[in-house]
């Protein structure tokens, strides 16, 4: 059977094609060979469990892996102590005997002991019980014994799962002197504090957490460039379609920042889709530039799990949609401070990254899927420069080309009909969304854009619109004076020398009362900038 790429569930070497995942997982051996328990963070389809099932491959020849499952348990298994050690005393057995077939008589000897509480006390089981036999168990172990646990979000109830982390944290501190694991992982999208905000919120205020312990994991996941070039030259070495490997894996990473969800699904969607399409009709059509930007607009427009789950967050945390409105759309710089918890839910939910200190949108796919989901709302469409484009749409478009200099044009005419007496701060803060707005329902269906935030910090952000195999660039800048507009210019056109475009456009939105909106050409060296003073 030939392998696919795969976006649901765990990864499988045999089955599907994968990123090399060895290096990770040497500095994830390190930390397990030094004895360190620690937590595996990551937003939702980032790779945790594949990552775990490597791992528990990885270490088998050195340890006894033990790789349990919450989602395995009930909420009822939860409700109680006893319930809680039973239930898992029956899965921690299970898996142990399941990947350790040449037990010594020892460690045989063990396990019958706790497999014969379990029978004999089902009603009156203990956590300390359940550790004590834990204990001996890891005593009578001829190999240390790993313990990894997956979707830790799973624990129904507070006090029971902070028991139990404490009885874990307890025989950590005394390893020394009574038997216990070599190392405890954790894995799922919140950590163990923030475990306490998910499942009791009105407990919030309460951060201290027995899982203190924890060794910092910074390894890592997300796919670089060159993790994904090794995974495509394993597809290309099957299907031979002639991709240039280098600038697919570079685009791939553009687009997605090595998320690795978003990377298999536009690899996904290239090789089974794409492909199909009669204006590709084969595998060697899609593996090129057009092909990625086509994925890249197919995945936009679906529904998937990881989009569900990002928009009930959005839905969910109501302070935190507010913040990344306003840093879309303003442009406004947000200092990074992981102690803030808007920007830390921002942060483990995978809406943004620190990058040098400030609050950056985590890919190009995201931010895109932020600016349609906010301007895709009914308040928002109710916008008279909204319906305006819906009236205008039907006359940009001559031949299956963008007439982006009439789009420029009717922006301007309608922006300063609508809001001629707003004042700078509307401007500033709104000036981008309406521009959006406007061009959104020109575009929907056919085209996409996706904003490059590279220049955010500098007032400046860049449209990049696809339509129908043409690209326009547009920066949108806020007026600040003829020097700073000239810099604008030539950042404009140094940006089109990056596209190999001849052509590029500018929407400059300008406080001065004495301003001459319009549209007006300027040629900067060897380019042409067409600029639309609002």
């Amino acid at each position: 059977m030939a392998k696919f790429f795969n976006v649901a569930a765990v990864c499988i070497p045999e089955k599907h094609y994968m990123v090399n995942l060895d290096e990770r997982l040497k500095k994830i051996k390190k930390m397990v060979d030094a004895g360190d328990y620690f937590t595996i963070n990551r937003a939702r389809q980032y790779g945790k469990t594949t990552t775990l099932r490597a791992l528990g491959r990885y270490l088998q020849s050195e340890y006894y892996v033990v790789s349990i499952d919450f989602q395995m348990l009930g909420a009822g298994e939860f409700e109680t102590e006893g319930t809680f050690a039973l239930s898992f005393a029956r899965l921690f057995l299970r898996v142990l005997k399941r990947n350790s077939a040449q037990m010594s008589g020892e460690l045989k000897n063990a396990v019958g002991n706790l497999e014969k509480i379990v029978r004999e006390e089902p009603g009156g089981f203990r956590l300390q019980w359940l550790f004590d036999e834990l204990s001996d168990i890891c005593m009578a172990a001829d190999r240390p014994i790993v313990l990894m646990i997956d979707e830790v979000d799973s624990a129904s109830n507070n006090q029971v799962f902070l028991d139990f982390l404490a009885q874990l944290r307890a025989y950590y501190i005394d390893r020394d002197m009574q038997p216990t694991f070599q190392s405890v992982i954790l894995a799922g999208v919140y950590d163990v504090k923030n475990l306490r905000r998910k499942i009791r919120p009105e407990e919030a205020h309460r951060v201290n957490s027995p899982w203190n312990i924890a060794a910092d994991f910074n390894i890592d996941m997300s796919f670089s460039a060159e993790d994904i070039a090794g995974m495509l030259r394993e597809y290309e070495a099957d299907w031979q379609t002639g991709m240039d490997i280098e600038e697919i894996s570079t685009m791939l990473y553009d687009y997605t920042s090595g998320y690795p969800f978003l990377v298999s699904r536009l690899c996904k969607l290239m090789d089974e889709e794409i492909s199909g399409m009669e204006e590709y009709g084969s595998k060697s059509r899609a593996w090129t530039e057009e092909g990625v930007r086509e994925a890249v607009k197919i995945l936009l427009s679906e529904k998937n799990t990881l989009f569900e789950s990002l928009s009930g967050k959005l839905l969910n945390y109501p302070e935190l949609s507010a913040m990344l409105e306003t840093l879309l759309f303003t442009g406004k710089n947000v200092v990074y401070n992981a102690y803030t918890q808007i920007l830390a839910d921002a942060e483990l939910f995978g809406f943004i990254r620190n990058q040098g200190g400030a609050v950056k949108i985590a890919n190009r796919i995201f931010e895109t899927w932020l600016y349609n989901y906010y301007l895709s709302t009914a308040e928002v469409q109710k916008q008279d420069i909204y319906t305006a484009a819906l009236l205008d749409k039907n006359q940009f478009v001559v031949n299956g080309h963008l007439n982006m200099r009439l789009v420029l044009e009717k922006f301007v005419l309608h922006f300063n009909e609508l809001y001629q007496n707003q004042n700078e701060t509307f401007l500033e803060e709104e000036g981008r969304k309406y521009f959006l707005l406007y061009l959104k329902p020109i575009i929907n269906g056919v085209g996409n854009y996706y904003i490059e935030s590279r220049t955010r910090g500098l007032r400046r952000t860049d449209v990049i619109v696809d339509y129908c195999g043409e690209q326009y660039i547009i920066e949108l800048k806020i007026w600040r004076g003829e020097e700073y507009n000239s810099r604008g210019e030539q950042q404009l056109v140094s940006y089109l020398d990056d596209y190999r475009k001849n052509k590029g456009y500018m929407v400059s939105f300008n406080f001065n009362r004495k301003k001459q909106p319009g549209v007006q050409e300027i040629v900067v060296g060897d380019k042409m900038v067409i600029e639309a003073v609002v």
